[in-house]
């Protein structure tokens, strides 16, 4: 299957293309949006500030979120990867700058509720019974994360967290998907969740 890591100036896209490519995915990092649009996934990472992500997915030329838009709504497979699954909610508050998102999931990416932010480091998270993401891993399975910010309100099917408080941890829409954490950074739970992901693109 052939994967775009789109490239909009965010960070760990290397790290996102070898863990694609160790569970067999035909991987072009790249800002061309029109391979953006025939890939048979696409992967939108981030890193960073939610309007620095943003700035940057304006910045590209073509207009890349009517691309990913464009490619849900056709039930083409998106995954956002950390800032990439916030920017997908309708806008993000930072220092208490709001800006703009992708708004196609319902809902803000606020300041984590909890004393210790960032939240850096392994934790275990509780998906739905149905989840295809998390298939076949065990209920205590720790995946990698680092972020100060998450969305709050718990979207129906929605995968949680908890860092003193509960928090959006992945999402599964249709052909849209979504983790918080980082899937690469995860290691053998992160490339289960991978392979789930790629099987979902045929």
């Amino acid at each position: 299957m052939k994967v775009v890591v789109l490239d909009y100036g965010s960070g760990n896209l290397r790290s996102a293309q070898r863990a694609l490519e160790r569970v067999g995915a035909d991987v072009t990092v790249t800002p061309d949006l029109e391979a953006a649009a025939e890939a048979d996934g696409l992967v939108v990472p981030g890193v960073g500030a939610y309007a620095a992500c943003m700035a940057g997915i304006d910045a590209l030329t073509g207009d890349a979120g009517r691309v990913i838009a464009e490619r849900v709504a056709a039930d083409r497979p998106v995954l956002g990867i950390c800032v990439g699954m916030q920017i997908l909610f309708e806008a993000g508050e930072e220092h208490g700058v709001v800006t703009k998102g992708l708004g196609l999931l319902p809902g803000a990416v606020t300041r984590l509720g909890a004393r210790r932010v960032p939240h850096m480091g392994w934790n275990t998270v509780a998906p739905p019974a149905d989840s295809v993401l998390f298939a076949g891993l065990p209920t205590d399975t720790r995946f990698y994360f680092v972020h100060s910010y998450a969305a709050h309100d718990p979207l129906p099917g929605a995968t949680l967290c908890t860092h003193e408080a509960p928090f959006v941890a992945a999402v599964e829409r249709g052909a849209l998907s979504a983790t918080q954490f980082h899937p690469e950074k995860s290691g053998d739970a992160g490339a289960t969740l991978l392979g789930n992901w790629l099987a979902t693109l045929g």
